[in-house]
């Protein structure tokens, strides 16, 4: 069952109707036949475009694949669960928030409030086997998400692209930055944290953005669960 907002149904249909697509369906039906576990469930994997209708995209945050742990994907990039313990990554974005914008960390890694505010949590890869990080790269879905990324960069209203890493850097590339900001650093990873995430302000920045051009800022801060 594909759930998505019915704002991106029209601009994605022709990627919907797509011989890759098609493919990339049949790939996910033979892995389920077989008894693989597959992250996020099938009523998630459009999580993000169902929550954040296009035409209220402010500000759009590119990761890579789903959590590939038992319970942590939910078709929200760098988001977990109530319940689920926030991954390392997200630990160091509460980290940066903090130093940025002085807001305490939440006790859980629910990101959807920012869903909200026209937020669009994006991954590139929209599902992964249990356990098996990157399982489902190369299948198709970096060709729809980059389609999704040519719809948001179309849009009027300026935006905010939040690149964290080489590799969302790589693929938000066409992005216009005569009209949208890219914010680009390291990735929040532990294992890259320190070369330039730590420091890079993003929150502030987009907000910055955001207000210089009329618009409302993001409140960055989530609600307790």
């Amino acid at each position: 069952m594909v759930t998505l907002h019915e704002s991106w149904k029209a601009p994605l249909a022709r990627e919907f109707d797509a011989p890759y697509m098609a493919a990339l369906k049949e790939f996910l039906v033979a892995e389920k036949a077989g008894g693989k576990r597959i992250f996020p469930k099938g009523s998630e994997w459009f999580h993000a475009l169902d929550t954040t209708p296009l035409e209220q995209v402010r500000v759009m945050i590119l990761g890579q694949d789903p959590y590939h742990g038992e319970g942590q994907a939910h078709g929200l990039c760098f988001s977990v669960k109530p319940g689920v313990k926030p991954p390392p990554s997200l630990v160091n974005i509460y980290k940066e928030m903090k130093s940025d914008l002085g807001v305490e960390p939440p006790s859980h890694g629910n990101l959807e409030a920012w869903t909200r505010q026209g937020v669009l949590l994006l991954n590139s890869v929209l599902t992964v086997e249990a356990g098996l990080a990157a399982s489902h790269q190369g299948k198709g879905w970096e060709r729809f998400t980059d389609a999704v990324i040519r719809l948001v960069n179309d849009q009027p209203r300026p935006v905010v692209f939040i690149l964290w890493g080489a590799y969302a850097q790589r693929k938000a590339a066409f992005v216009d930055r005569q009209r949208h900001l890219v914010v680009a650093s390291a990735h929040p990873s532990p294992l890259s944290a320190h070369n330039g995430f730590f420091g890079s302000r993003p929150f502030s920045k987009a907000n910055e953005f955001l207000v210089a051009r009329g618009q409302e800022p993001i409140d960055w801060t989530l609600p307790k669960i």
